[in-house]
C-alpha cells in the first residue's frame, strides 16, 4: 500500500509540472492538429493524442509536452493494474479502479468530460476551447487523480478499521502470557 502511495505522490509531481505547462500542451496540440488537417472535431482520446505527437509534430517542446501527457497516462494506467492486485477491496473502491481505468483506456472519448472546482484547468482555456476542443483532454488527468487519492483513502480506512477488529479480537482471544519462574543459580534450587 505504501507503494502505491509513493507512486501516486511521483505521478502528482509530475502532473503539477505538467499543469504548469498547460498552455504549452494546449498551443502544441493546436499545431499538430492544423498540421495533421484535423481542426474541426475535438480531442477526444489519448490515441488521438499519441497520433498527433508521432505523426504530425515536428516541434521538440511540442514533442515533450505532448509525451509528457501520455507518459503520465501510462503511469497512471500501470498504476491503477498495482491498486488492484494490492487490494482487492470492497464496491466502492472497484467502481472508482473502473472509473480510472475507463477514462485512461486509449480508445475512450472524453470529448465530453469537464472537470469541476476545485480544478481550474478548464477555466484557463477560453470559452472556445473549452467547449468544443480541449476541455476533455485536460480533464482527464485531473479526475482520474482525484479518483485514485479517494481509492488510497478509503483503502487505508478499511485497512485501518480491519486492524483495528483484529487487535480487539487478539485481546480478547489471547491467553494471558505465561509467567516465567523467577531465576536462580544453578544447584540450589530447594526442590
Amino acid at each position: 500500500m505504501n507503494e502505491v502511495v509513493k507512486t501516486l505522490r511521483k505521478i502528482e509531481e509530475k502532473y503539477k509540472l505538467f499543469q504548469q505547462q498547460q498552455f504549452t500542451f494546449i498551443r502544441a496540440l493546436e499545431r499538430t492538429r492544423e498540421e495533421a488537417h484535423d481542426s474541426i472535431r475535438p480531442v477526444s482520446s489519448i490515441v488521438q493524442v499519441q497520433c498527433y505527437k508521432d505523426h504530425h509534430c515536428y516541434n521538440s517542446t511540442d514533442s515533450r509536452i505532448l509525451s509528457m501527457f501520455v507518459s503520465i497516462c501510462n503511469e497512471l494506467r500501470c498504476l491503477c493494474q498495482r491498486m488492484e492486485t494490492v487490494h482487492a477491496g470492497d464496491s466502492v473502491t472497484k467502481a472508482l479502479l473502473e472509473k480510472c481505468k475507463v477514462l485512461l483506456n486509449d480508445s475512450n472519448d472524453f470529448s465530453a468530460l469537464r472537470a469541476t472546482y476545485p480544478h481550474g484547468v478548464v477555466n484557463h482555456l477560453s470559452l472556445e476551447e473549452a467547449r468544443h476542443r480541449y476541455g476533455g483532454v485536460v480533464s482527464v488527468l485531473p479526475i482520474v487523480l482525484d479518483s485514485m487519492r479517494e481509492w488510497v483513502t478509503h483503502s487505508k480506512r478499511k485497512l485501518l478499521y480491519v486492524e483495528k477488529d483484529f487487535k480487539k479480537f487478539l485481546a480478547a482471544n489471547q491467553r494471558p502470557p505465561k509467567k516465567k519462574a523467577p531465576w536462580r543459580p544453578p544447584g540450589k534450587h530447594p526442590y
